[in-house]
């Protein structure tokens, strides 16, 4: 890693990643389960429901090499301590997260929960981010649909920043920013998409990409392990109404980054942290991109093109018509399932 001491910030260097698998046919992709011997993939079984493994092209490594180039004065450098792991979803290779039935999903929490847990006791692991990259357009390189956890050695910019700024409100108010925030949300009502009794998703009053979503807890939890079994579900419950929404925006599977923000894992008082997720599609319309340009990348000041407003009504009417057409296919399901069981009565008779 080197240290940029004028963002105060850590890049990594990982060349190695260089030569990771690229976009392969799916009859090579290396995350579904191993159904030819001769072409072994991650996953040794013939079938699984979710698995995790550490990244083959990590940009952290557990036992990192040293420095290409040793660091001078205020240059400095550090080696990449760290883990990187891939999760899995599920084996099959045509689906997307929007598509896991509520079971499924909830087990997948469980998962990220005892990942984060485990990941956090190592003694040098200051910060579990759990994400997931999604679609050619957020530059996937497999479209195998999966996620990623990067065990950080330390808080990175945005967290770090967030943390700050909810101490900060807490030291000055005595009171949550996030719960304020979801409070005022809830009360505007304007750029809610979805609810249930645990969490809400919102288009943010300050969101930078078009059809950005949070998805925050409505009560103070700080991380994954707080939430109980219910709350645990109810999550699963919303993400799968925000994601639905997406595929039912535009018409098409949206592309989209995934990022949970939660407590560090470094020792300290994590108490004002306010456990949400943050999900940051790239389209701005069906055809057009939002890219990081100038003002974004050079300058730090996002450009919206929408109202949130607008753009919140765009996502709960998408999120009405995903729930109506499951409705729909549940209730063709049962007359289809009834009408087998009554011609199998009548040809009794």
């Amino acid at each position: 890693m080197r240290w940029n001491p004028v963002l105060k910030q850590w890049v990594i260097t990982a060349t190695h990643r260089q030569e990771r698998t690229y976009k392969p046919p799916e009859d090579f992709c290396p995350l579904c389960p191993t159904r030819d011997t001769s072409f072994p993939t991650e996953v040794p079984d013939y079938s699984y429901e979710i698995v995790v493994f550490e990244n083959k092209f990590p940009s952290f490594r557990h036992v990192p090499p040293e420095p290409a180039v040793e660091g001078t004065g205020v240059l400095r450098v550090q080696p990449a301590q760290g883990i990187c792991e891939v999760v899995l979803y599920t084996d099959e290779h045509h689906t997307t997260f929007a598509d896991l039935d509520i079971d499924h999903i909830t087990n997948l929490i469980e998962v990220w929960t005892d990942r984060y847990s485990e990941l956090g006791s190592i003694d040098y692991v200051d910060y579990v981010l759990i994400f997931e990259n999604k679609g050619d357009a957020v530059g996937v390189t497999l479209h195998h649909p999966h996620g990623q956890i990067y065990a950080f050695p330390y808080i990175p910019p945005i967290p770090a920043k967030e943390l700050e700024s909810a101490e900060e409100y807490r030291d000055a108010t005595g009171r949550c920013l996030f719960c304020d925030i979801l409070e005022q949300e809830l009360d505007d009502g304007r750029r809610v998409i979805a609810g249930n009794s645990h969490f809400a998703a919102v288009v943010p009053f300050y969101a930078r990409y078009p059809y950005e979503v949070h998805v925050t807890s409505k009560s103070h939890r700080s991380c994954l392990p707080d939430l109980d079994g219910d709350e645990r579900r109810s999550l699963a419950e919303i993400l799968k109404s925000v994601t639905r929404g997406y595929d039912r925006l535009f018409g098409f599977s949206l592309p989209y980054m995934m990022i949970m923000h939660q407590a560090p894992t470094a020792k300290g008082d994590w108490s004002h942290c306010h456990f949400h997720i943050e999900f940051y599609p790239l389209h701005r319309t069906a055809t057009k991109i939002k890219y990081l340009a100038g003002c974004e990348s050079g300058g730090g000041t996002f450009i919206n093109d929408t109202l949130p407003e607008e753009t919140a009504e765009e996502l709960r009417t998408a999120i009405e018509r995903a729930t109506s057409a499951d409705a729909a296919l549940a209730c063709s399901c049962e007359t289809t399932e009834g009408g087998v069981r009554g011609g199998g009565a009548g040809d009794g008779r």
